[in-house]
């Protein structure tokens, strides 16, 4: 069986899509189309059901993919691994949310750029979740941090780490909230108050009210800025109160440039993940900043 076809199939069943698929292979999608059809005569069954958005394969297609792709996968890794050191000057696409690729993940793959003849290098581009998973699914990324789980067996996600959310204002604006009754009647006691914000839907300070006082804020934006560290510079200036993760407020914190509104028992958590297309960890550049962001992670946690 040729692997060149194998290698159009398991592409296929991974991104669901003759039309992804053949972007990802570099292929027109009639030639995908064609070797999808000529390894259907080989095997002698359907491997996909065509539909109006997409493909879904057949119990013979999992079959085969089950089969198939692991095999393939190990002999990109070999051929990766046997390649001279000119093999490591690779450029890594990383793409992920502004302010957390900034300042997070760009910082701890630095060391990858090293300039010993080994080094990696780097190019980033910032996005919405949507926006950098389907960058990476049409093969504009390498690697991506996103906020939402992908579905589908095209990308792979792995769990990085969780952000805390905290509820901030500058001091003059903490020293007119009475904390005690903050405690007794929740978001009751911030009404009224200017709210700095990423998006007219408040979308942090909504999810922050509903995990913490199951309610709605009943406050609109004073300031939109669509950049957290553009909101922690407003509420440092006394512009009001912003929901901010805790990474990137940490130091205005322990400066005393705002100040942390509300200790809940349980602090809002939103998850980050690192996705890549499933198959390419087995590239060595892709390998090693999966592997240093997940280390580096585990410090942040």
């Amino acid at each position: 069986m040729d692997l060149a076809l194998l290698r159009t199939f398991v592409t296929v069943h991974r991104a669901g899509s003759f039309t992804r698929a053949a972007a990802l292979l570099g292929l027109s999608q009639p030639a995908v189309t064609s070797q999808i059809r000529t390894l259907e005569r080989q095997v002698g069954r359907p491997l996909f059901l065509r539909q109006a958005r997409g493909v879904t394969p057949t119990t013979t297609g999992d079959e085969l993919a089950h089969k198939a792709a692991p095999h393939l996968d190990a002999l990109v890794e070999i051929a990766e691994s046997g390649l001279d050191d000119a093999s490591w000057l690779r450029t890594l696409h990383l793409a992920g949310p502004p302010e957390f690729t900034a300042e997070q993940a760009l910082p701890a793959l630095t060391e990858l750029t090293r300039d010993d003849g080994q080094g990696l290098a780097l190019r980033a581009s910032f996005g919405t979740a949507e926006e950098v998973l389907e960058g990476l699914a049409a093969g504009h990324h390498d690697l991506a941090i996103s906020t939402a789980r992908p579905r589908g067996a095209l990308l792979t996600a792995t769990p990085l780490c969780d952000e805390e959310h905290v509820l901030v204002a500058a001091p003059r604006w903490a020293a007119r909230i009475d904390t005690g009754r903050l405690r007794r009647a929740g978001a009751s006691a911030l009404e009224n108050l200017p709210v700095v914000e990423v998006h007219e839907s408040l979308p942090l300070v909504a999810r922050y009210w509903a995990a913490v006082f199951d309610s709605f804020p009943a406050a609109s934006a004073t300031v939109v800025v669509p950049d957290l560290r553009a909101v922690l510079a407003c509420a440092v200036a006394g512009a009001g109160l912003a929901v901010l993760p805790r990474y990137l407020c940490t130091g205005a914190l322990e400066r005393g440039d705002v100040v942390a509104l509300h200790d809940p028992p349980v602090p809002p958590l939103r998850t980050y993940f690192l996705v890549v297309r499933t198959g390419t960890l087995a590239m060595p550049h892709i390998a090693r900043a999966h592997e240093r962001l997940l280390r580096a992670a585990a410090q942040w946690r």
